[in-house]
Protein backbone atom coordinates (compact mmCIF):
# COMPACT_ATOMS: atom_id res chain seq x y z
CA UNK A 1 0.00 0.00 0.00
CA UNK A 2 1.30 3.41 -0.91
CA UNK A 3 2.78 6.06 1.35
CA UNK A 4 0.25 8.91 1.58
CA UNK A 5 2.56 11.56 2.99
CA UNK A 6 4.43 12.62 -0.11
CA UNK A 7 2.27 12.56 -3.21
CA UNK A 8 -1.35 13.12 -2.25
CA UNK A 9 -2.88 15.59 -4.72
CA UNK A 10 -5.14 17.13 -2.10
CA UNK A 11 -2.95 18.27 0.79
CA UNK A 12 0.43 18.47 -0.89
CA UNK A 13 2.00 19.90 2.24
CA UNK A 14 0.77 17.15 4.58
CA UNK A 15 4.29 16.54 5.94
CA UNK A 16 4.56 20.24 6.77
CA UNK A 17 1.08 20.20 8.31
CA UNK A 18 2.13 17.32 10.56
CA UNK A 19 5.14 19.32 11.74
CA UNK A 20 2.72 21.88 13.19
CA UNK A 21 1.48 19.28 15.71
CA UNK A 22 4.16 18.71 18.38
CA UNK A 23 2.56 15.54 19.77
CA UNK A 24 2.74 13.81 16.39
CA UNK A 25 6.53 13.79 16.70
CA UNK A 26 6.37 11.71 19.89
CA UNK A 27 6.71 7.97 20.53
CA UNK A 28 4.61 5.48 22.47
CA UNK A 29 6.34 2.35 23.84
CA UNK A 30 9.26 3.12 21.53
CA UNK A 31 7.05 3.31 18.45
CA UNK A 32 6.09 6.46 16.49
CA UNK A 33 2.66 7.63 17.61
CA UNK A 34 -0.12 6.73 15.16
CA UNK A 35 -3.19 8.60 16.32
CA UNK A 36 -6.58 7.41 15.05
CA UNK A 37 -8.69 8.59 18.01
CA UNK A 38 -9.65 11.92 16.49
CA UNK A 39 -13.36 11.35 17.05
CA UNK A 40 -12.67 11.61 20.79
CA UNK A 41 -10.40 14.64 20.49
CA UNK A 42 -8.04 16.04 17.87
CA UNK A 43 -4.45 17.04 18.48
CA UNK A 44 -3.55 20.72 18.64
CA UNK A 45 -1.36 22.69 16.24
CA UNK A 46 1.32 25.05 17.49
CA UNK A 47 -0.71 28.14 16.66
CA UNK A 48 -3.48 27.05 19.05
CA UNK A 49 -1.02 26.24 21.82
CA UNK A 50 0.86 29.50 21.28
CA UNK A 51 -2.28 31.63 21.10
CA UNK A 52 -3.37 30.43 24.53
CA UNK A 53 0.14 30.77 25.92
CA UNK A 54 0.40 34.33 24.60
CA UNK A 55 -2.89 35.27 26.24
CA UNK A 56 -1.69 34.06 29.64
CA UNK A 57 1.75 35.64 29.22
CA UNK A 58 0.72 39.02 27.81
CA UNK A 59 -3.01 39.74 28.10
CA UNK A 60 -4.41 37.78 31.03
CA UNK A 61 -7.41 39.66 32.41
CA UNK A 62 -11.14 39.24 32.77
CA UNK A 63 -13.31 40.39 29.90
CA UNK A 64 -16.08 42.98 29.58
CA UNK A 65 -15.86 44.18 33.16
CA UNK A 66 -12.69 46.25 33.34
CA UNK A 67 -11.73 49.66 32.02
CA UNK A 68 -7.99 49.01 32.21
CA UNK A 69 -5.68 48.19 29.30
CA UNK A 70 -5.39 44.42 29.79
CA UNK A 71 -9.13 43.97 30.15
CA UNK A 72 -9.70 45.88 26.93
CA UNK A 73 -7.15 43.78 25.07
CA UNK A 74 -8.62 40.53 26.41
CA UNK A 75 -12.16 41.62 25.58
CA UNK A 76 -11.18 42.58 22.03
CA UNK A 77 -9.52 39.19 21.47
CA UNK A 78 -12.44 37.33 23.06
CA UNK A 79 -15.08 39.06 20.94
CA UNK A 80 -13.01 38.83 17.75
CA UNK A 81 -13.40 35.06 17.98
CA UNK A 82 -17.17 35.40 18.06
CA UNK A 83 -16.91 37.13 14.68
CA UNK A 84 -14.72 34.30 13.42
CA UNK A 85 -17.26 31.70 14.50
CA UNK A 86 -20.04 33.71 12.86
CA UNK A 87 -18.06 33.70 9.61
CA UNK A 88 -17.08 30.03 9.97
CA UNK A 89 -20.75 29.00 10.25
CA UNK A 90 -22.09 31.84 8.06
CA UNK A 91 -24.47 32.90 10.83
CA UNK A 92 -26.61 35.93 10.08
CA UNK A 93 -25.89 37.70 13.38
CA UNK A 94 -22.84 37.80 15.62
CA UNK A 95 -25.05 37.64 18.72
CA UNK A 96 -26.46 34.30 17.54
CA UNK A 97 -23.13 32.77 18.61
CA UNK A 98 -23.14 31.66 22.27
CA UNK A 99 -20.00 30.37 23.98
CA UNK A 100 -20.47 27.23 26.08
CA UNK A 101 -18.10 24.73 27.67
CA UNK A 102 -18.76 22.24 24.86
CA UNK A 103 -21.37 20.37 22.86
CA UNK A 104 -22.83 18.73 25.96
CA UNK A 105 -23.31 22.07 27.72
CA UNK A 106 -24.85 23.60 24.59
CA UNK A 107 -27.40 20.81 24.24
CA UNK A 108 -28.25 21.00 27.93
CA UNK A 109 -28.75 24.76 27.57
CA UNK A 110 -31.25 24.31 24.75
CA UNK A 111 -33.00 21.36 26.41
CA UNK A 112 -33.53 23.32 29.63
CA UNK A 113 -34.27 26.76 28.25
CA UNK A 114 -36.24 25.76 25.14
CA UNK A 115 -38.10 23.18 27.22
CA UNK A 116 -39.20 25.75 29.79
CA UNK A 117 -40.44 28.09 27.07
CA UNK A 118 -42.05 25.75 24.57
CA UNK A 119 -42.59 22.18 25.82
CA UNK A 120 -45.84 21.16 27.53
CA UNK A 121 -47.13 17.87 28.96
CA UNK A 122 -47.94 15.47 26.15
CA UNK A 123 -45.50 17.05 23.69
CA UNK A 124 -42.77 15.10 21.89
CA UNK A 125 -39.09 15.61 21.10
CA UNK A 126 -37.64 13.61 18.21
CA UNK A 127 -34.09 12.23 18.46
CA UNK A 128 -32.48 9.33 16.60
CA UNK A 129 -31.22 5.88 17.50
CA UNK A 130 -27.63 6.81 16.56
CA UNK A 131 -27.14 9.69 18.99
CA UNK A 132 -24.32 10.31 21.44
CA UNK A 133 -25.46 10.22 25.07
CA UNK A 134 -25.09 14.03 25.11
CA UNK A 135 -27.99 14.22 22.67
CA UNK A 136 -30.12 11.68 24.55
CA UNK A 137 -29.84 12.27 28.28
CA UNK A 138 -30.59 16.04 28.34
CA UNK A 139 -33.80 15.43 26.39
CA UNK A 140 -34.78 12.58 28.72
CA UNK A 141 -34.27 14.85 31.70
CA UNK A 142 -36.24 17.68 30.13
CA UNK A 143 -39.04 15.34 28.99
CA UNK A 144 -39.39 13.91 32.49
CA UNK A 145 -39.51 17.39 33.97
CA UNK A 146 -42.03 18.70 31.43
CA UNK A 147 -44.23 15.61 31.11
CA UNK A 148 -43.14 15.14 27.49
CA UNK A 149 -41.95 12.06 25.58
CA UNK A 150 -39.14 11.15 23.21
CA UNK A 151 -39.71 9.67 19.77
CA UNK A 152 -36.72 7.79 18.40
CA UNK A 153 -35.99 7.66 14.66
CA UNK A 154 -35.11 4.01 13.97
CA UNK A 155 -31.97 2.95 12.14
CA UNK A 156 -31.81 0.86 8.99
CA UNK A 157 -29.53 -2.22 9.16
CA UNK A 158 -26.64 -0.40 7.45
CA UNK A 159 -26.58 2.47 9.96
CA UNK A 160 -28.60 5.05 8.03
CA UNK A 161 -31.71 6.60 9.54
CA UNK A 162 -35.16 5.39 8.52
CA UNK A 163 -36.40 8.59 6.93
CA UNK A 164 -39.87 7.22 6.19
CA UNK A 165 -40.36 6.57 9.90
CA UNK A 166 -39.01 10.03 10.71
CA UNK A 167 -41.48 11.70 8.38
CA UNK A 168 -44.36 9.73 9.94
CA UNK A 169 -43.45 11.09 13.40
CA UNK A 170 -43.83 14.75 12.44
CA UNK A 171 -47.07 16.13 13.84
CA UNK A 172 -48.30 19.06 15.91
CA UNK A 173 -47.18 17.38 19.16
CA UNK A 174 -43.50 17.51 18.14
CA UNK A 175 -41.80 20.60 19.55
CA UNK A 176 -38.21 19.96 18.43
CA UNK A 177 -36.07 17.59 16.37
CA UNK A 178 -32.54 17.00 17.74
CA UNK A 179 -30.18 14.82 15.68
CA UNK A 180 -26.50 14.59 14.91
CA UNK A 181 -24.98 15.62 11.61
CA UNK A 182 -22.41 12.80 11.74
CA UNK A 183 -22.62 9.78 14.04
CA UNK A 184 -19.62 9.59 16.36
CA UNK A 185 -19.95 5.80 16.54
CA UNK A 186 -20.63 4.88 12.90
CA UNK A 187 -19.61 7.91 10.85
CA UNK A 188 -23.08 8.07 9.28
CA UNK A 189 -23.65 11.43 7.59
CA UNK A 190 -27.32 12.13 8.09
CA UNK A 191 -29.42 13.82 5.36
CA UNK A 192 -29.59 17.01 7.40
CA UNK A 193 -31.07 19.15 4.64
CA UNK A 194 -34.00 16.74 4.26
CA UNK A 195 -34.42 16.38 8.03
CA UNK A 196 -34.67 20.15 8.41
CA UNK A 197 -36.92 20.61 5.37
CA UNK A 198 -39.44 18.03 6.58
CA UNK A 199 -39.48 19.46 10.11
CA UNK A 200 -39.94 23.01 8.86
CA UNK A 201 -42.89 21.95 6.70
CA UNK A 202 -44.53 21.21 10.04
CA UNK A 203 -43.14 24.40 11.66
CA UNK A 204 -40.88 22.34 13.96
CA UNK A 205 -37.43 23.72 14.84
CA UNK A 206 -34.32 21.54 14.51
CA UNK A 207 -31.15 21.24 16.59
CA UNK A 208 -28.10 19.69 14.92
CA UNK A 209 -25.24 18.19 16.92
CA UNK A 210 -22.33 19.07 14.63
CA UNK A 211 -19.54 17.96 16.97
CA UNK A 212 -18.38 15.40 14.40
CA UNK A 213 -19.09 17.54 11.34
CA UNK A 214 -17.55 21.03 11.47
CA UNK A 215 -13.98 19.69 11.30
CA UNK A 216 -14.71 17.50 8.28
CA UNK A 217 -16.98 19.52 5.98
CA UNK A 218 -18.33 23.02 5.34
CA UNK A 219 -21.33 23.88 7.53
CA UNK A 220 -23.46 26.87 6.55
CA UNK A 221 -26.26 27.47 9.05
CA UNK A 222 -28.13 29.88 6.79
CA UNK A 223 -28.03 27.53 3.83
CA UNK A 224 -29.21 24.67 6.04
CA UNK A 225 -31.78 26.97 7.67
CA UNK A 226 -31.08 25.14 10.93
CA UNK A 227 -32.52 26.60 14.13
CA UNK A 228 -29.82 25.43 16.58
CA UNK A 229 -26.38 23.98 15.94
CA UNK A 230 -23.76 22.92 18.49
CA UNK A 231 -20.12 21.82 18.42
CA UNK A 232 -16.96 21.55 20.55
CA UNK A 233 -13.58 23.18 20.06
CA UNK A 234 -11.50 20.15 21.04
CA UNK A 235 -12.76 18.03 18.14
CA UNK A 236 -11.64 20.66 15.60
CA UNK A 237 -8.00 21.18 16.66
CA UNK A 238 -8.90 23.61 19.45
CA UNK A 239 -8.79 23.30 23.24
CA UNK A 240 -11.07 21.44 25.57
CA UNK A 241 -13.57 23.37 27.70
CA UNK A 242 -14.99 25.51 24.91
CA UNK A 243 -17.93 24.96 22.58
CA UNK A 244 -20.49 26.90 20.62
CA UNK A 245 -24.25 27.12 20.46
CA UNK A 246 -25.60 28.76 17.33
CA UNK A 247 -29.25 29.66 17.57
CA UNK A 248 -31.63 31.72 15.49
CA UNK A 249 -32.24 35.05 17.14
CA UNK A 250 -36.01 34.56 17.35
CA UNK A 251 -35.59 31.48 19.56
CA UNK A 252 -32.69 32.72 21.66
CA UNK A 253 -34.50 35.98 22.37
CA UNK A 254 -37.61 34.13 23.55
CA UNK A 255 -35.83 31.52 25.68
CA UNK A 256 -35.12 32.22 29.37
CA UNK A 257 -31.54 32.21 30.68
CA UNK A 258 -30.01 28.83 31.48
CA UNK A 259 -27.79 29.97 34.37
CA UNK A 260 -27.86 33.02 36.59
CA UNK A 261 -24.91 35.05 37.84
CA UNK A 262 -22.56 37.75 36.74
CA UNK A 263 -22.27 38.92 33.13
CA UNK A 264 -25.77 37.80 32.08
CA UNK A 265 -27.54 40.56 34.00
CA UNK A 266 -28.53 44.11 33.18
CA UNK A 267 -29.65 45.16 36.66
CA UNK A 268 -29.99 43.25 39.93
CA UNK A 269 -32.07 44.12 42.97
CA UNK A 270 -33.33 41.80 45.69
CA UNK A 271 -36.79 42.27 44.23
CA UNK A 272 -36.05 41.66 40.52
CA UNK A 273 -33.28 41.04 38.01
CA UNK A 274 -33.33 42.08 34.37
CA UNK A 275 -31.21 40.21 31.86
CA UNK A 276 -28.64 41.20 29.28
CA UNK A 277 -29.32 41.04 25.58
CA UNK A 278 -27.87 38.31 23.39
CA UNK A 279 -25.39 36.73 23.49
CA UNK A 280 -24.56 37.59 27.10
CA UNK A 281 -27.92 36.40 28.46
CA UNK A 282 -26.60 32.85 28.10
CA UNK A 283 -23.00 33.46 29.20
CA UNK A 284 -23.11 33.69 33.00
CA UNK A 285 -19.86 33.96 34.94
CA UNK A 286 -16.26 34.33 33.89
CA UNK A 287 -15.91 32.56 30.54
CA UNK A 288 -13.12 30.29 29.30
CA UNK A 289 -11.18 33.20 27.83
CA UNK A 290 -7.97 31.42 26.88
CA UNK A 291 -9.99 28.55 25.41
CA UNK A 292 -12.05 30.95 23.30
CA UNK A 293 -8.82 32.45 21.97
CA UNK A 294 -7.59 28.91 21.26
CA UNK A 295 -10.81 28.19 19.39
CA UNK A 296 -10.20 31.25 17.24
CA UNK A 297 -6.71 30.01 16.42
CA UNK A 298 -8.14 26.59 15.52
CA UNK A 299 -10.57 28.21 13.09
CA UNK A 300 -7.66 30.16 11.57
CA UNK A 301 -5.76 26.90 11.17
CA UNK A 302 -8.67 25.11 9.48
CA UNK A 303 -9.24 28.04 7.15
CA UNK A 304 -5.53 28.22 6.29
CA UNK A 305 -5.73 24.63 5.01
CA UNK A 306 -9.25 25.04 3.60
CA UNK A 307 -12.27 23.08 4.79
CA UNK A 308 -13.06 21.93 1.24
CA UNK A 309 -9.50 20.61 0.85
CA UNK A 310 -9.76 18.89 4.23
CA UNK A 311 -13.03 17.28 3.18
CA UNK A 312 -11.58 15.98 -0.08
CA UNK A 313 -8.42 14.66 1.57
CA UNK A 314 -10.23 12.93 4.43
CA UNK A 315 -12.79 11.40 2.05
CA UNK A 316 -9.96 9.86 0.05
CA UNK A 317 -8.16 8.72 3.20
CA UNK A 318 -11.30 7.18 4.69
CA UNK A 319 -11.97 5.25 1.47
CA UNK A 320 -8.39 3.96 1.57
CA UNK A 321 -8.84 2.95 5.23
CA UNK A 322 -12.07 1.05 4.55
CA UNK A 323 -10.57 -0.86 1.63
CA UNK A 324 -7.48 -1.69 3.67
CA UNK A 325 -9.57 -2.99 6.57
CA UNK A 326 -11.44 -5.31 4.20
CA UNK A 327 -8.19 -7.24 3.71
CA UNK A 328 -8.11 -8.38 7.36
CA UNK A 329 -9.56 -11.88 7.86
CA UNK A 330 -12.48 -11.97 10.28
CA UNK A 331 -12.97 -8.19 10.35
CA UNK A 332 -16.56 -7.03 10.11
CA UNK A 333 -17.80 -3.46 9.96
CA UNK A 334 -20.38 -2.25 12.44
CA UNK A 335 -22.51 0.02 10.30
CA UNK A 336 -21.91 0.58 6.59
CA UNK A 337 -23.85 3.78 5.92
CA UNK A 338 -24.37 5.14 2.44
CA UNK A 339 -22.46 8.32 3.28
CA UNK A 340 -19.75 8.40 5.92
CA UNK A 341 -17.34 10.94 7.43
CA UNK A 342 -14.42 10.64 9.79
CA UNK A 343 -15.15 7.32 11.47
CA UNK A 344 -15.03 3.55 10.87
CA UNK A 345 -16.26 1.06 13.50
CA UNK A 346 -15.43 -2.62 13.34
CA UNK A 347 -14.81 -5.86 15.22
CA UNK A 348 -12.40 -8.71 14.57
CA UNK A 349 -13.95 -12.14 14.95
CA UNK A 350 -15.36 -12.62 18.43
CA UNK A 351 -12.53 -10.73 20.11
CA UNK A 352 -13.48 -8.03 22.60
CA UNK A 353 -12.67 -4.54 21.29
CA UNK A 354 -10.71 -3.72 24.47
CA UNK A 355 -8.31 -6.60 23.79
CA UNK A 356 -7.73 -5.42 20.22
CA UNK A 357 -7.23 -1.84 21.40
CA UNK A 358 -4.67 -2.82 24.04
CA UNK A 359 -2.57 -4.75 21.54
CA UNK A 360 -2.68 -1.79 19.14
CA UNK A 361 -1.67 0.55 21.95
CA UNK A 362 1.52 -1.45 22.61
CA UNK A 363 2.38 -0.83 18.96
CA UNK A 364 1.97 2.94 19.37
CA UNK A 365 -1.44 3.00 17.68
CA UNK A 366 -4.25 4.93 19.36
CA UNK A 367 -7.85 3.96 18.55
CA UNK A 368 -11.03 4.15 20.62
CA UNK A 369 -12.71 1.03 21.98
CA UNK A 370 -16.03 0.67 23.78
CA UNK A 371 -19.56 1.93 23.28
CA UNK A 372 -18.50 5.47 22.29
CA UNK A 373 -21.16 7.05 24.50
CA UNK A 374 -23.77 5.38 22.29
CA UNK A 375 -24.98 2.45 24.39
CA UNK A 376 -28.48 2.29 22.83
CA UNK A 377 -26.88 1.98 19.39
CA UNK A 378 -24.58 -0.82 20.54
CA UNK A 379 -27.60 -2.68 21.89
CA UNK A 380 -29.28 -2.44 18.47
CA UNK A 381 -26.21 -4.10 16.93
CA UNK A 382 -26.04 -6.52 19.88
CA UNK A 383 -22.34 -5.85 20.49
CA UNK A 384 -20.52 -4.72 23.67
CA UNK A 385 -18.73 -2.02 21.72
CA UNK A 386 -16.49 -1.59 18.72
CA UNK A 387 -12.99 -0.65 17.69
CA UNK A 388 -13.26 2.84 16.22
CA UNK A 389 -10.67 4.41 13.95
CA UNK A 390 -11.27 8.09 13.26
CA UNK A 391 -9.25 10.26 10.90
CA UNK A 392 -8.07 13.85 10.84
CA UNK A 393 -6.32 16.00 8.27
CA UNK A 394 -2.86 15.02 9.60
CA UNK A 395 -3.37 11.26 9.18
CA UNK A 396 -1.75 9.51 6.22
CA UNK A 397 -2.12 6.39 4.13
CA UNK A 398 1.19 5.23 5.57
CA UNK A 399 -0.42 5.35 9.01
CA UNK A 400 -3.36 3.34 7.70
CA UNK A 401 -0.86 0.69 6.61
CA UNK A 402 0.63 0.67 10.12
CA UNK A 403 -2.86 0.27 11.60
CA UNK A 404 -3.66 -2.64 9.28
CA UNK A 405 -0.41 -4.41 10.19
CA UNK A 406 -1.21 -3.81 13.86
CA UNK A 407 -4.67 -5.29 13.49
CA UNK A 408 -3.28 -8.35 11.73
CA UNK A 409 -0.87 -8.83 14.61
CA UNK A 410 -3.72 -8.42 17.11
CA UNK A 411 -5.79 -11.01 15.27
CA UNK A 412 -2.84 -13.45 15.26
CA UNK A 413 -2.14 -12.93 18.98
CA UNK A 414 -5.77 -13.37 20.00
CA UNK A 415 -6.11 -16.52 17.90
Amino acid sequence: MENGTAHTPLLKNIAQVRQLFPILQSSVYGKPLVYFDNGATTQKPLQVIEAMDTYYRETNSNVHRGVHYLSGKATDAFEAVRKKVQRFLNAAQEHEIIYTSGTTAAINLVASSFGKKYVLPGDNIIISSIEHHANIVPWQMMAEERGASLKIIPMLPNGDLDMAAYESYLDDKVKLVAVNYVSNALGTVNPIEKIIELAHRNEIPVLIDAAQAVQHMPVDVQQLDVDFLVFSGHKMYGPTGIGVLYGKEKYLDAMPPFMGGGEMIQTVTFEKTTYQKLPFKFEAGTPAIAEVIGLGAAIDFIESVGIEAINRYETELLAYLIEALKSIPGLRFVGEPEKRAGVVSFLIGQHHPFDVGEILDKQGIAVRTGHHCAEPLMRIFNVPGTVRASVALYNTKEEVDVLVRGLRRAADMLG
